[in-house]
């Protein structure tokens, strides 16, 4: 047999005048005043504040239509809300009114006025709706702003925000580096140039500290998925130089030369972050030979103009860290690099520029003044690390060469005559046998 009180509740409806035993009356600064017709029961059982209100410890309750009166106060951007969770007390609060919070900011709106009204079974249920439900960017920032202030209860509503534990976020990035440095099949490729995106603002210090802090195992981890893409990259560049001239821009060839290309692209990014270049910059100066060879006895196609421009970007990376100091490496390798990449880059430089501002190919072939002017720059430091006479040679040949415009070579030289005009001066020898170098 059912019990009075739930009869009461079956029968009970909001705004129903003829069982109504309680007015509540909302009002809002703006003069807005609205009679909501309610019964102590329901509001007594279901709000801690109506309880109260309503209770005969409460020292006065206003009589208004013959009835008690509750003035509740609110601001107009939240009275519909009052309304709402008025309502909700009248419904059973389980899963049969998960489809009544009309989206997420409402169900915000809610959950404030519930939390305010003392309404426990209200708050439960928008709680597990926002906790479940996705949420839009706005939403979440709104979310972020709102529900730290509400206390344990509406804690779980922010499980999906909180910081992982280090463990978890090696084991994510330990298995990114290694899908992010693979080979998978063309289909897969936006899947990679995502978890490499990632990787990259994992350990990118911005407004907020790098998500991971590299340890040791990390950095052997990441040079051996880096040494495992070179060895891939090797493997290519060995069939290219194997191949005859006319075929070396087949279907697919190349294209896997220039996926590898930038990869390690990418890797000498993250190998900088992380203060481990000098195995990528050895095995990049150790192929250096080879990757020019390749690209130079092809046929002068648009596809090998963009493998050019893919194989610049790589050696400014490596050039750049041997330039200031960041893998330091003998005279001889120095040497080579400048040797090497030197007549490429001042040959090259003008094929891409030509690219870029003619046809279809201006699409695909980006590389920006700034790598330029850092490559010159880069060039620069490396020739004025070289012994003198090693210095003079470049330049001497630098001078005689119908691109020397680029890389402009004027400050090295410009140091190179003074630092070889005072040399005596600053360099000259006590005259004696005791061996000691007098600087004046």
């Amino acid at each position: 047999m059912e019990s009075p009180c739930n009869e009461t509740q079956v029968s009970s409806r909001i705004d129903d005048r003829s069982t109504s035993d309680v007015v509540v009356r909302l009002r809002t600064q703006d003069g807005r005043d609205e009679w909501i017709y309610c019964h102590a029961l329901i509001l007594t059982q279901k709000s801690k504040y109506f309880a109260d209100r309503l209770s005969e410890n409460w020292p006065t309750c206003q009589i208004l239509d013959s009835r008690n009166c509750v003035d509740v106060y609110c601001l107009e951007s939240n009275f519909d809300y009052h309304v709402n969770v008025l309502r909700l007390l009248y419904d059973v609060i389980d899963g049969s009114v998960d489809d009544m919070w009309h989206g997420v900011r409402n169900a915000l709106g809610i959950l404030q006025v519930a939390v305010e009204l003392g309404c426990p079974q209200i708050v439960t249920a928008c709680v597990n709706y926002l906790e479940a439900v996705p949420w839009e960017e706005a939403e979440e920032e709104e979310i972020l702003r709102i529900i730290p202030h509400m206390g344990s209860q509406a804690e779980p509503i922010l499980a999906r925000l909180q910081p992982v534990n280090p463990s978890a976020i090696m084991g994510i990035f330990l298995s990114t580096i290694r899908f992010a440095t693979s080979s998978p099949p063309p289909s897969m490729n936006d899947l990679k140039s995502s978890a490499q995106e990632q990787l990259e603002y994992m350990l990118t210090e911005d407004d907020d500290a790098p998500l991971l802090t590299a340890d040791e195992e990390i950095k052997l981890e990441v040079k051996e998925c880096v040494k495992r893409l070179f060895a891939r990259f090797s493997h290519i560049l060995e069939a290219l130089l194997c191949e005859p001239v006319e075929s070396v821009c087949e279907a697919g060839v190349m294209q896997s030369f220039q996926s590898h290309l930038s990869d390690l692209s990418w890797a000498g990014q993250i190998l900088n972050k992380l203060e481990i270049m000098k195995e990528y910059v050895n095995n990049w100066i150790d192929a250096s030979d080879k990757i020019v060879k390749v690209v130079e006895q092809a046929n002068p196609t648009a596809e090998i103009t963009e493998t050019k421009s893919k194989i610049i970007e790589v050696a400014a990376k490596v050039l750049e860290a041997i330039g200031y100091g960041t893998v330091i490496l003998p005279t001889t390798k120095r040497l080579h690099v400048v040797k090497v990449w030197l007549p490429f880059v001042r040959v090259t430089k003008p094929v891409i520029d030509s690219a870029t501002t003619n046809g279809d190919d201006a699409m695909t072939i980006k590389i920006d003044g700034e790598l330029w002017q850092s490559l010159e720059s880069t060039f620069v430091s490396i020739i004025l690390a070289l012994p003198s006479k090693d210095q003079a040679e470049i330049l001497n040949e630098w001078l005689g060469n119908e691109h020397i415009c680029y890389p402009d070579l004027t400050e090295a030289f410009e140091v190179w005559c003074y630092r070889s005009k005072v040399a005596k001066r600053r360099l000259s020898l006590v005259s004696g046998n005791n061996g000691i170098t007098k600087t004046l």
